[in-house]
């Protein structure tokens, strides 16, 4: 694969803290790199660096010649006076964009229901993002690098831009970068991982699913690794294989030993005893929406909802912006009143919601986070039966990711992320029994995010959540809803079904023929004697990796019992230890290059 561009023992360093000491990496031709890390570790510095658009203390970033770099930064830059056509396509006439099937294909995909001559200084956060997303992408560059590219965007907008970044950069043509705490986008764009800690990038093959497994094999091998951290990972990679089959696609020998490391996990969720502590809590009866119609003047939102929501049940709401997710938030808060139809709440029901507005914290932003916990509960009860546990606030804190430092620290001066934190544990200590979370993963890194599930795993009562975050939504919630067309519809499959509901919506409320790149690119898959002999070499690769890792790990048993005062055959151990890792790194790129091809 040709070298597109590579970073040179990188250093830098900030007033308080040192980010990366001595980091050196590449990019290749058909790359596809996804960053992972904690919150403030240096991830958006790194992309920056990688881009040109920041410089090392020391050392140096390299690029091949003519190679042009595209960047998506988190901040928006485009001035408000600017309309949405000249923004995508600047100057070019009608044309000569117009006759373009890739610009066409991004303008259908990103921008469909915007006006080309709208000013963007009247479009909303979601709708602006969509905007710089679509002039990023028209563009011609051999690298992109995306910066939370996810930011903003619902469900249907991430899942176009997946499917539109794996068949733009196919096997061997171009490279991506992309800094985002979205796992199921991970896991569906990239085929590397890099892992940004401790002042270091360490890289992993595959995307979010294959990193959780290496990463667990590395904690657990190295004993110093903080044990908690590694049962999260441990927890996370259960999920992963208990989830879609679309996760599990890794050699099987990777997935024998995911099998065997999570053999002795417990299921995420005890939903048994969850249910019963649940109806203990809240009765029978808890929020029922009974032919619920919501109007605002003229325009209709919601119509004819009808809702029994149950004890101990957990739900993912879905739907465009605008759907009508909030207002159906409300009338489950009360915050809303149906104009048509009634709201039945039980008497013990205790709605609590987590907005996305951090506002609310603004009566403590001068007040440490010790005085904000301590004028709530002095303990808090998390789990069921014998796995109950009674926490402290500051032990609460501490799964929620913060110091014993930090107890100290004002409001005001917490990021972002420990804001949202804060904000949710306030929630959890007033002890409600219905959980509502509007958009809970904004401004959360990965590790936080998986920490948050494994709060909400043994949090007993009824969970309703709207989320962008696919993997998130997925994985703390039992069941899905849309709001299309104004009702309230289940959706048996989940996310996988809506996206093919609102597939079909707009296929028939469109009057051109389906778009030519699916064709094309299904026009491409191989078919009669040539998938046959694919899916042979397939196995065949699948069955020289078991091997290859069975001779592998007896060869590092044998290295480890040999006469150490040997050195020449110390080296010979090694040179072969290392002919047949890079046999198996070979065969594991061919391996999913023909994997994407079989998809």
């Amino acid at each position: 694969m040709a070298h597109l561009l590579g970073a040179e023992a990188l250093h830098l360093e900030f007033p308080t803290k040192v980010v990366f000491d001595s980091v050196s990496l590449g990019v290749n031709e058909g790359d596809r790199i996804g960053i992972v890390g904690r919150n403030g570790d240096g991830k958006s510095s790194l992309l920056r660096m990688l881009a040109g658009a920041q410089e090392p203390d020391s050392g140096r970033v390299t690029t091949r010649n003519g190679v042009r770099i595209g960047v998506l930064d988190q901040a928006d830059v485009l001035p408000d006076d600017e309309t949405v056509g000249h923004a995508v396509v600047g100057d070019a006439e009608t044309y000569e964009w117009a006759g373009d099937p890739r610009i066409r294909e991004i303008m259908a995909g990103l921008l469909a229901d915007l006006d080309w001559e709208a000013p963007l200084g009247s479009l909303s956060g979601g709708q602006r993002r969509r905007v710089s997303l679509a002039r990023l992408l028209s563009g011609d560059f051999d690298v992109l690098a995306l910066d939370e590219p996810t930011n903003h965007l619902d469900v249907e907008a991430i899942a176009w831009l997946a499917d539109h970044l794996k068949r733009r950069w196919a096997p061997n043509a171009g490279g991506l970068l992309v800094v985002t705490h979205d796992r199921w986008f991970l896991d569906e764009v990239c085929t590397v991982t890099w892992e940004v800690h401790d002042r270091i990038v360490e890289p992993f093959d595959g995307g979010y699913a294959a990193y959780i497994l290496q990463r667990v094999e590395r904690d657990r091998q190295a004993a110093t690794i903080e044990q908690r951290r590694q049962n999260l990972a441990r927890k996370e990679l259960a999920w992963l294989r208990r989830g879609a089959p679309a996760r599990t696609s890794k050699p099987k020998f990777r997935i024998d030993a995911a099998n065997a490391l999570i053999s002795d996990v417990p299921p995420v969720r005890d939903q048994v005893a969850l249910q019963s502590l649940a109806v203990s809590r809240l009765g029978k009866d808890v929020v029922d929406l009974l032919d619920v119609g919501v109007a605002y003047g003229d325009k209709q939102v919601l119509d004819d909802v009808e809702w029994r929501i149950a004890p101990g049940e957990r739900t993912g709401i879905l739907g465009v912006n605008g759907a009508g997710k909030s207002t159906l938030l409300g009338l489950i808060s009360g915050e809303v009143t149906p104009t048509s139809g009634r709201v039945k709440r039980g008497k013990t029901a205790e709605v609590a919601t987590l907005t996305q507005r951090i506002d609310e914290l603004e009566p403590y932003l001068d007040d440490p986070v010790r005085v904000v916990i301590s004028r709530l509960r002095t303990s808090y009860v998390l789990g069921t039966g014998s796995k109950a546990q009674e926490l402290t606030p500051g032990q609460l804190l501490e799964r929620l990711g913060f110091s014993n430092e930090q107890l100290s620290t004002p409001v005001k001066d917490l990021s972002g992320g420990q804001q949202r934190r804060l904000q949710l544990l306030l929630i959890l200590l007033e002890q409600p029994n219905v959980l509502i979370l509007d958009e809970p993963t904004n401004d959360l890194d990965t590790d936080m995010l998986a920490a948050l599930e494994d709060l909400l795993d043994s949090w007993p009562g009824t969970l309703i959540v709207v989320s962008h975050d696919r993997y998130f939504l997925e994985r703390v919630t039992d069941q899905q809803y849309a709001i299309m067309d104004g009702h309230l519809r289940h959706l048996p499959r989940g996310v996988e079904e809506y996206l093919q509901l609102r597939a079909a919506e707009q296929r028939s409320a469109s009057d051109r023929g389906p778009d030519p790149a699916p064709a094309a690119e299904a026009s491409t898959k191989p078919g009669g004697a040539e998938l046959r002999a694919l899916q042979k070499e397939f196995a065949a690769i699948e069955r020289r990796l078991e091997k290859l890792q069975t001779q592998i790990d007896a060869a590092h048993t044998a290295l480890a019992e040999h006469d150490q005062s040997d050195y020449q055959g110390l080296r010979e151990e090694m040179e072969r230890i290392g002919k047949l890792e890079a046999e198996q790194q070979e065969l594991e790129v061919r391996w999913y290059d023909l994997g994407e091809v079989l998809e």
